[in-house]
C-alpha cells in the first residue's frame, strides 16, 4: 500500500513546458509494503523523466525493500563476500555495495537541481551530497542521536563511545547513493532503523572495512518507521526550506 502525503496530480491544463516543480509542492509519498528494488528503480527513472518534462511534481518516497545488495558504479567485486546470500544488483548510482531491507528506511530523492533552494542556489551534485547528508543529521539529531560526516567516508556516522560502546569507534548509521541525470536526481539515503545488523555481513558496506554499522535502535532508541518519517519530513524542511 502507497500512502501519498501530498496529492501527486497536477491542476487540469499544465502544459509539459510549464515547469509545475517550481510551482507545485514537493509529493512525499510512503509505501507500506516491500518493494522490489526493479520496481523501484523503474518508479525512479520513469517520474525523474516526468519530472524533467514537467509533466510530475518532484518526488521523496520513503519505503523499504526486500533483503538484498545494490552495487554502485565503484563497486569492488570483491567486497561483494557472500553472493548467494540476496540477490545483488546494479543500481547506476555513485558508490560501492550496500545492502537494503526491512527496518531500513529509505528515502528516494526526485528533484531538479535547477530548481533554486536554500544551500543550492544552482545545480551543484557536491552542495547536493551536503545537504542530503545535513538533512540525515538533522533527522538524527530528533532522535538525541548525533550523526556526523567524515572525510573520505561517505554517509552518516556515530561515535558508539556514548552509547556504551568502545569511546573511539564509529559506526555507520545512514548511507548515500546518488544518480544525476539532466539535472534531474534519483537514488537518496538509507537510515538504518531496526535492520537486521547481520545481513551487512555479505558485503564490504561502500567499501569500508575498518568500521561497522549501527541503527537506532542497536543504540538504545527503539523507534517506529512512522516516527523516522515525521523526522525526516521535518528535517527536510529546515534543510531544503519546503
Amino acid at each position: 500500500m502507497t500512502a501519498p502525503l501530498h496529492p501527486a496530480r497536477l491542476p487540469e491544463g499544465t502544459a509539459p513546458d510549464s515547469r509545475p516543480s517550481d510551482s507545485f509542492p514537493i509529493e512525499w509519498r510512503i509505501s507500506d509494503e516491500l518493494v522490489p528494488y526493479p520496481e523501484a528503480v523503474a518508479e525512479m527513472e520513469a517520474r525523474a523523466t516526468a519530472i524533467r518534462e514537467g509533466t510530475a511534481p518532484e518526488l521523496v518516497w520513503l519505503l523499504e525493500h526486500p533483503p538484498l545488495y545494490t552495487a554502485g558504479t565503484s563497486a569492488r567485486a570483491a567486497d561483494l563476500l557472500e553472493p548467494e546470500r540476496f540477490p545483488t544488483y546494479q543500481s547506476g548510482r555513485g558508490g560501492q555495495y550496500t545492502y537494503h531491507g526491512p527496518g531500513q528506511r529509505v528515502a528516494y530523492v526526485m528533484i531538479d537541481l535547477k530548481r533554486p533552494r536554500p544551500g543550492l542556489e544552482g545545480p551543484d551534485i557536491r552542495a547536493y551530497v551536503n545537504r542530503l547528508e545535513e538533512w540525515l543529521i538533522r533527522t538524527l539529531a530528533q532522535f538525541n542521536v548525533k550523526g556526523e560526516r567524515r572525510d573520505g567516508r561517505v554517509g552518516i556516522w556515530v561515535d558508539r563511545g556514548p552509547y556504551g560502546g568502545i569511546k573511539g569507534r564509529e559506526d555507520k548509521i545512514a548511507a548515500l547513493g546518488v544518480r544525476v541525470r539532466r539535472w534531474v536526481t534519483l537514488h537518496g539515503v538509507a537510515l538504518n532503523v531496526d535492520p537486521d545488523l547481520s545481513h551487512f555481513a555479505g558485503i564490504v558496506p561502500c567499501g569500508i572495512s575498518e568500521h561497522g554499522v549501527t541503527s537506532l535502535h542497536a543504540l538504545g532508541h527503539l523507534v517506529t518507521l512512522p516516527e523516522v518519517d515525521l523526522a525526516l519530513r521535518a528535517a527536510w524542511e529546515d534543510v531544503f526550506g519546503e
